[in-house]
C-alpha cells in the first residue's frame, strides 16, 4: 500500500475500477511514463467484461463512423472521443496485444478466439510490464480531507494521489462490481448525477396465461419500432430478433429500442412496440396467402403464410378471436402488431444503465468541475447505447480521454 507520506511528484495517479475504461486509462498513462496504481474492489479485474465475453466478445462495430456515432444518445459529446478510438483503432490495439480480430456478417467486430479471457490476460500482462500496480479487494469509500479512502481487509486505508480517474461502472450486474455505490460519494461532493435506469434489458408485457408456454420461443426475422408515426414507413424500422419470455420480450432487437421506450415510459404509464412479423412480404400479398380454405385448418394456413408458432401466438394474444378468420385483419395486424410495454426488468438484470455523472458536471476533459484532479469515464457517465460493440467502444474512448485529460491538467498545474 502507498503511504500517506508520499510527497509531490512521487504521488501516483490512481485509477479506481479495473474494468475496460479504467484499464484503458491506466494503459495510456503508463505508456506516457506515469506511475499508475489501479484499485479494484473485486479479487480480479474486469469481471463484467469477462462475463460479457463468455458467449463471444463483441468489442466494436465496423459500420460507417457517422452512423456509428448516432447509436449513442449523446453523439455530439462522444463523437470527438470516439473519433480517436474508433473500430479501426481498437482492432489495431487488439493486434498489438497479439489478438487477431474479424468483422462478422452483421458488421460486429470479434476477436478470432471469440472469448474475452485471452485478450484480458494479454492486456493485464502489458499493464504490469508498463509498471501499473494493482490493488484488489479495495472498496472505495470516498475521501478523508484530500486523501482517498478504501476499505481493505476490514480496515480503512488512505491513499494520496496527484490525480484520480474514477471508472467505477454503472449500476448493472452489481455482483460483478458495478454496484453504483459511488453515487452518494459524488453527490456528497456536489456532483450532479442523472438517476440510473436499466438499458439493454428485457421489457415487461402484460401477457395472458395463454403466452406463458411460449417463454423461450424466438421471434426471427422481424422488424420493430416505437414511434407510431413509422407505421406507414417500415423502412425506418429496426430489423432483428427477439425472444418471448415469461415477463415480456427480450433480446437484441428490444435492447436497441430501450432508449425510445424509456423516453415514452418516463412520460406515460405504458408504451407500445410495433412489430412487423413478416417484413419480406407486403400486406396485400400476405392477405392473399391468408385466405380461408375448406381443405386447410387455420393453423396450417397461417403456418404456410410464414406465421410460425411464436408469431401466430402473438397474433392470437393481441387480435380479437372474431378477426382470426379475416385475412385482411390478420395481415394488417401481422404487419403492425402493437405490443403493450409497461416497464423494464430491474437494473441488476440489465446489460448496462443509462444515467450517471452528468455532462454538466464535467469539463471538456472529463474532470469534475466540483473536484479538481478527479476525472470520470466509462459507464458511470451519463450516456447510453445499444449492444453491438457500442458500449465497450465508448468505455475505451472515455477511458482514453480521461487519461489525456489527467495529463493535460497536470501539465497546466506545473509551476
Amino acid at each position: 500500500m502507498p503511504e500517506n507520506s508520499h510527497s509531490g511528484c512521487n504521488l501516483p495517479i490512481v485509477v479506481i475500477g479495473a474494468g475496460p475504461a479504467g484499464l484503458m486509462a491506466a494503459e495510456i498513462l503508463a505508456q506516457a511514463g506515469h506511475h499508475v496504481q489501479m484499485y479494484e474492489q473485486k479479487p480480479s479485474a474486469a469481471r463484467k467484461f469477462l462475463m460479457a465475453g463468455k458467449t463471444g466478445l463483441n468489442i466494436s462495430h465496423n459500420e460507417a463512423f457517422e452512423d456509428f456515432v448516432q447509436r449513442y444518445d449523446q453523439p455530439d459529446w462522444l463523437k470527438p472521443m470516439l473519433a480517436q478510438c474508433d473500430a479501426g483503432w481498437i482492432q489495431d490495439w487488439m493486434q498489438g496485444l497479439g489478438i487477431e480480430s474479424y468483422v462478422g456478417s452483421s458488421g460486429r467486430i470479434f476477436p478470432v478466439q471469440m472469448k474475452a479471457a485471452p485478450l484480458l490476460r494479454a492486456w493485464l500482462n502489458r499493464l504490469k510490464t508498463l509498471g501499473v500496480q494493482f490493488f484488489y479487494h479495495h472498496y472505495w469509500t470516498g475521501w478523508q480531507d484530500d486523501a482517498l479512502t478504501f476499505l481493505h481487509q476490514e480496515q480503512v486505508m488512505t491513499v494520496d494521489a496527484k490525480a484520480v480517474i474514477l471508472a467505477t461502472g454503472g449500476g448493472s450486474w452489481a455482483r460483478l462490481g458495478s454496484d453504483a455505490a459511488w453515487i452518494p460519494l459524488l453527490q456528497a461532493q456536489g456532483v450532479d448525477i442523472v438517476p440510473l435506469q436499466p438499458s439493454n434489458v428485457g421489457v415487461l408485457v402484460p401477457w395472458s396465461a395463454f403466452m406463458q408456454p411460449l417463454a423461450g420461443q424466438p421471434l426471427k426475422r422481424i422488424k420493430a419500432w416505437v414511434n407510431p408515426e413509422l407505421n406507414d414507413d417500415h423502412a425506418k424500422a429496426i430489423s432483428g430478433e427477439a425472444v418471448i419470455s415469461h415477463y415480456g420480450l427480450e433480446g437484441g432487437l428490444m435492447y436497441r429500442l430501450s432508449r425510445e421506450l424509456r423516453q415514452q415510459l418516463n412520460q406515460h404509464p405504458s408504451a407500445h412496440v410495433y412489430l412487423d412479423l413478416l417484413p419480406d412480404i407486403d400486406q396485400f400479398a400476405l392477405a392473399h396467402k391468408l385466405k380461408p380454405s375448406a381443405k386447410q385448418s387455420l393453423n396450417n394456413i397461417w403456418r404456410k403464410a410464414g406465421l410460425d408458432q411464436a408469431k401466430a401466438a402473438l397474433l392470437r394474444e393481441i387480435l380479437p378471436k372474431a378477426d382470426w378468420q379475416n385475412p385482411q385483419q390478420v395481415a394488417a395486424m401481422a404487419k403492425c402488431l402493437p405490443i403493450p410495454i409497461v416497464g423494464f426488468r430491474p437494473i441488476d438484470e440489465a446489460i448496462s444503465t443509462a444515467g450517471g455523472v452528468s455532462r454538466a458536471a464535467l469539463d471538456q476533459h472529463l474532470m469534475l468541475t466540483h473536484k479538481n484532479g478527479v476525472f470520470c469515464c466509462g459507464e458511470m457517465l451519463d450516456w447510453d447505447a445499444p449492444t453491438g460493440g457500442y458500449l465497450l467502444t465508448a468505455c475505451f474512448a472515455t477511458g482514453r480521454e480521461a487519461a489525456h485529460g489527467v495529463m493535460h491538467w497536470l501539465d497546466q498545474s506545473l509551476p
